[in-house]
């Protein structure tokens, strides 16, 4: 194993915890002059790599390449083994965060059946679809009720897509279309 500064052994540690061996930020402390020599010299060393910042994911720049780009720091294979660390390990346990780190979709609750609700859903899943009338004389609601039911219980809560047409020669037609 080289020999390492304890500024070095900061850094490249630092990132081979992280996702993706970003090296950037740097250790508090380190900036200006100080931390352009150490970096020179460990991009020089091959232990460091330049690469394009992903601005979509919020990565640290490291300097700007001046056509509004900029670049952050990776830690490279010789990186982790002059820590003596194995880049394959390493890879494992990056791809294991990434998975922890996406969180699960939330769970969308079930109707309850036998409800006016469930008998909402029921007319607007039939092919015909349904007018609000039709669901106003099932259900007994008012039109501001249905229309509230649809956007909020149907669309936020649950998911559904409801979609509304204007058929030709008819009054305008409610239909559950595919979930988000």
């Amino acid at each position: 194993m080289p020999k390492l500064t304890d500024t070095q052994t900061i850094i490249l540690s630092t990132a081979a915890q992280r996702a993706d061996n970003l090296a950037m930020p740097l250790p508090k402390g380190l900036h200006g002059a100080a931390a352009k020599k150490v970096i020179t010299m460990m991009i020089g060393r091959g232990w460091l790599e330049e690469v394009d910042a992903d601005l979509r994911k919020g990565e640290p720049f490291w300097r700007e390449t001046g056509d509004g780009h900029g670049t952050t720091l990776v830690v490279t294979d010789a990186g982790l083994l002059a820590i003596g660390v194995e880049p394959v390990v390493i890879k494992t346990m990056s791809a294991i965060r990434t998975h922890a780190a996406q969180t699960p979709a939330p769970e969308l609750p079930t109707p309850r059946s036998g409800t006016k609700q469930a008998m909402l859903i029921a007319m607007l899943q039939a092919p015909a679809g349904a007018t609000m009338v039709a669901i106003m004389a099932a259900t007994g609601w008012q039109a501001h009720t249905i229309r509230g039911a649809m956007s909020g219980v149907l669309g936020k809560k649950l998911g559904l897509v409801v979609a509304s047409a204007k058929e030709e020669g008819s009054a305008r037609v409610y239909r559950i279309g595919q979930s988000r």
